[in-house]
């Protein structure tokens, strides 16, 4: 992860800086708001900047809006800082630190800005195909398309292939497709020339240029509007870049991964993906299979998370009680390896005995895990009470509650609620764009409704 962290703070940033680099970030610094948009538009990038809380927080967020620069905001600043945390929350920072630095707050924002670490765990034998092929295809220069469901670890073997390839000593750079409103995607994907649009006041540097010699993972690529991917497939098949406003293209020497969790056949047919895309993409295919179809890999990552997140909280590593492996394995994990993840985290937070015991593993909200009975009777209680619920009311305002239920579970994540509905994200906001223009209050990103 690549972190810029833009102030001074009489050092204690750079006491930031350090805890950052330990827990695996590269850092770059910048004095102040114009030497972090140099940084940005110069190709070196940043996944996050962390920025001094009494620095023009809203102009800097204002500038990165007009320049079509997409990354995440947090702030920092000593303790007393409270109405100017108050403030930079509100012009669009997503999180406040206060300074001195603690470690476990850094080490958990720089968690929820790389999701995934790419430490690859496997034990069963579905998987160990999976991995035998992604280093067989590593070494070439072919792409490769990357599917399964959401949390399955697609990133992960991303991050292998590029290591296990002959570009591993370059660049490895990552854009989430869908995470990106579509109008900023193209300029994320190949930068902008100054004047090319209100805003652009200087030349920026685009994802296929920062990682120019090294490998570039389209993530949910499903999710990228057709007449992007019409400049997509020109990059791939000819190896050079038109940036916005630009009037001569720009070699490029990337290698192209990419990862969906739709099936990007169905969409071709339904003229949501171009085919001869799709064709260029798929030149092999990593299909990971869901964790309820990895039943050995299950205990393996367990026992990794535990004593990852014993060792990340300060406490003793327990090993895990029968009752509590025979509710692991039970269960049909359907958020796969992240869902684990994050039980494994509650687990050990949670745990007071000599071991992690079954009272441990819990839900989001604290109820226990499902375990008692099986796969189909809990699926007909579920299809039973739901069904009651449906009775008297119209088509568009179950749609309507469902979609707002969703969103709400994933605390306004716009991204996840979309997986978890099965639509595209496009299809999400035209739907929250509709209920707003109704009246309906639609929690933004990191809200629930009241």
């Amino acid at each position: 992860m690549r972190l810029l962290i833009v102030g001074t703070l009489g050092g204690q940033l750079t006491t930031a800086s350090k805890m950052a680099m330990q827990g695996g970030a590269q850092v770059t610094h910048a004095d102040d708001i114009e030497g972090a948009l140099k940084v940005l538009r110069s190709g070196r990038g940043a996944d996050l900047l962390m920025v001094e809380v009494h620095l023009d927080i809203a102009g800097l967020i204002v500038k990165l809006q007009n320049e079509r620069v997409h990354v995440p905001v947090v702030a920092c600043g000593i303790e007393t800082d409270a109405q100017a945390a108050v403030s930079a929350i509100r012009a669009g920072a997503k999180e406040y630190i206060p300074l001195p630095p603690d470690p476990e707050m850094i080490a958990a924002v720089l968690a929820a800005v790389a999701r995934e670490r790419g430490d690859l765990i496997y034990r069963d034998d579905s998987m160990a195909t999976v991995v035998k092929l992604a280093e067989q295809v590593a070494p070439s220069e072919a792409s490769v398309l990357i599917t399964g469901e959401s949390g399955t670890g697609k990133e992960v073997i991303a991050r292998h292939v590029h290591k296990c390839s002959n570009r591993a000593s370059k660049s490895f750079i990552s854009i989430n497709c869908a995470a990106i409103p579509e109008h900023l995607l193209e300029s994320e994907l190949f930068g902008h020339e100054k004047g090319s649009f209100t805003g652009a006041v200087a030349r920026r540097i685009g994802k296929f240029e920062e990682a120019d010699g090294g490998t570039l993972l389209l993530d949910e690529i499903s999710e990228m509007d057709v007449r992007l991917q019409a400049k997509l497939l020109r990059a791939i098949q000819e190896r050079v870049i038109d940036r916005v406003g630009g009037t001569r293209p720009v070699p490029v020497n990337i290698r192209i991964l990419a990862t969906s969790n739709r099936d990007l056949a169905e969409s071709v047919r339904q003229g949501l993906f171009r085919e001869d895309l799709l064709f260029r993409l798929n030149v092999v295919n990593l299909k990971l299979p869901p964790l309820r179809e990895r039943p050995a890999d299950i205990m393996e990552l367990a026992q990794f998370f535990t004593k990852h997140y014993s060792e990340a909280n300060g406490v003793p590593e327990r090993p895990l009680a029968a009752d509590a492996r025979h509710a692991l394995m039970t269960n049909l994990w359907p958020g796969n390896v992240r869902e684990l993840e994050n039980t494994m985290h509650r687990a050990v937070l949670l745990a007071s005995g000599e071991e992690i015991g079954v009272e441990a593993i819990r839900m989001p909200d604290g109820s226990p895990l499902s375990v008692a009975s099986g796969p189909a009777e809990r699926a007909a209680q579920t299809a039973e009470a739901v069904s009651r619920s449906f009775v008297g009311r119209t088509v568009s305002d179950v749609e309507r509650d469902l979609i707002l239920d969703t969103l709400d579970h994933c605390l306004g994540n716009r991204t996840h609620a979309a997986k978890i509905l099965g639509i595209s994200i496009r299809t999400l906001r035209n739907k929250l764009n509709q209920y707003t223009g109704e009246g309906v209050r639609v929690p933004g990103p990191g809200e629930a409704r009241a």
